[in-house]
């Protein structure tokens, strides 16, 4: 294990797994290929209230289906376990009385109201909230008294006076914090949880953990982590805190911005691919101007060296934009598969189809592939072929059927359509050209008053494109019910 790089992900399992812990999680992944390490996955559960099995299987599906596996910790097992951390604590337990018998931690039995009257007092002077130490020296009957009176103490942190505390961290640089500034702090509560900054410190030290690489929120934590570090005699790791993601308009990324859970994305059917592909460049640049990678690419590529300081802006268009890339390398059957559900959903389909019907949607689903930037947008764009009731979309596509030149390029069109031996995009582009030749019209005048007629739109797909899908029968059926709408008489 000497040398060896380790990183870990350690979730707190306390709702839908937000994009942005994908993203730290797709960082640590990366690193640890890219130096040949191992990274653990470990679950934070000690928010007791709030965390869930159900958030943690939410956490581990997510993470399998972007395609990042984990070489120890939850399910995979290893020998620094356990790895959820409520079935550690009795290792905390040990480390708590050490620092107690050191004298570097001490009881607390201040109540909630006492703090917060002295957090209003520190506030009111101008002075940085922190606790001042009100219980570092009780004497003996002080404490009687405390447990007479039913008080449960926490256990705090002695913080040494006038140190500086050097974090030195690949993203940041040196980091200097001044330990006069923090306030003896909780490192287990009152119910004997311990606190998160006190919990991961032990947890990463006996994993054997070489770099930590989480958010940016979490550097205002890391001096008293040093601390903590420092008190048990633990080597330090590396850190590198990694950028905020911001919406577009530059706050913090949240609801309003669109979905954030990474299960919501998957719902709306994006890639995996692409999703890994878009976090990767979410804080981290690469030494060229390339915006598509394969995850062996990004493993390839990547380096701490180039993960920006600056806050990184979640760009759906963006997104889109690389899942679309993605959506047309699909063969025609992988794209049926993955607008399969969607158009299940949206009651088109049963999923249960087979033979020419099978074929049939595997066709008109495939009319969507070029355009659609995810899975969940192709059942609008070909509604068109599960319903022959539609509207015209307005005045200006009504006002097309009335143009004088429409009946003949209709009776022109019925004649020719089942006379052709196979109704295909070759043979109804020829039908087309042939109308064109007969009438000396231009194209406009010829396909404007036939997309109307069949779709209601001035604008879809290509028409070559269309009448075979609708085939014949549904085809003149459609434009004879528009033109009867408008009053327009063939004959």
């Amino acid at each position: 294990m000497a040398n060896e790089v380790r990183v870990r992900f350690a979730p707190s399992p306390t709702g839908p797994f937000h994009i942005g812990g994908a993203r730290s999680a797709l960082f640590n992944w990366l690193f640890a290929r890219k130096m040949g390490g191992k990274m653990i996955l470990r679950i934070e559960d000690t928010d007791l209230e709030r965390s869930s099995r159900e958030s943690e299987e939410n956490i581990k599906a997510a993470l399998k289906w972007l395609g990042m596996n984990w070489d120890e910790g939850i399910d995979v097992g290893g020998e620094n376990g356990p790895y959820r951390q409520t079935e550690r604590l009795e290792i905390y337990k040990k480390y708590t009385e050490k620092l107690l018998a050191e004298g570097k931690a001490y009881y607390c039995y201040c109540t909630d109201e006492e703090l917060e009257a002295e957090r209003q007092a520190l506030v009111a002077e101008g002075k940085m909230p922190r606790y001042m130490g009100k219980c570092r020296h009780l004497t003996p009957e002080q404490v009687e008294q405390y447990k007479a009176e039913g008080r449960k103490p926490t256990v705090r942190f002695k913080v040494p006076a006038d140190k500086q505390i050097l974090v030195r961290d690949m993203v940041r640089g040196d980091v200097v914090f001044d330990s006069n500034g923090i306030g003896d702090f909780v490192i287990v509560k009152s119910d004997g949880i311990p606190t998160y900054n006190y919990a991961v410190v032990i947890d990463d030290a006996l994993m054997h953990i070489t770099h930590v690489i989480r958010a940016e929120e979490h550097l205002s934590n890391t001096p008293r982590q040093c601390l903590i570090y420092d008190a048990l005699g633990f080597e330090k790791p590396t850190f590198g805190h990694i950028s905020l993601i911001l919406g577009k308009d530059h706050t913090k990324m949240s609801k309003r911005h669109g979905a954030t859970s990474v299960d919501q994305y998957r719902q709306l059917g994006y890639l995996p691919e692409a999703i890994d592909n878009f976090l990767a460049l979410l804080g981290w640049a690469p030494n060229s101007e390339q915006e598509i990678f394969s995850m062996d690419e990004l493993v390839k590529e990547f380096s701490m060296d180039h993960v920006a300081k600056n806050p990184a802006v979640f760009d759906i268009d963006k997104l889109n934009w690389i899942n679309q890339h993605y959506m047309r390398k699909l063969s025609r059957d992988e794209f049926y598969e993955a607008a399969k559900p969607h158009m299940v959903k949206k009651g088109f389909i049963t999923g249960e189809e087979f033979g020419d019907k099978l074929e049939w949607l595997k066709d008109v689903v495939a009319t969507a592939q070029q355009h659609v930037s995810y899975a969940a947008q192709v059942p609008d764009d070909v509604a068109m072929y599960f319903t022959d009731n539609f509207d015209f979309e307005n005045d200006d596509a009504k006002n097309v059927l009335l143009e004088e030149t429409v009946p003949q390029v209709i009776r022109l069109l019925f004649d020719k359509l089942p006379k052709l031996e196979v109704l295909d995009g070759p043979s109804v582009k020829a039908t087309f050209k042939a109308i064109q030749k007969e009438t000396k019209l231009g194209g406009k005048n010829v396909f404007m008053p036939i997309r109307v007629a069949l779709t209601g739109n001035q604008h879809g797909p290509e028409l070559a494109e269309m009448v075979p899908l609708l085939g014949l029968a549904r085809t003149v059926s459609r434009i004879k019910n528009s033109l009867d709408k408008v009053g327009v008489q063939l004959y």
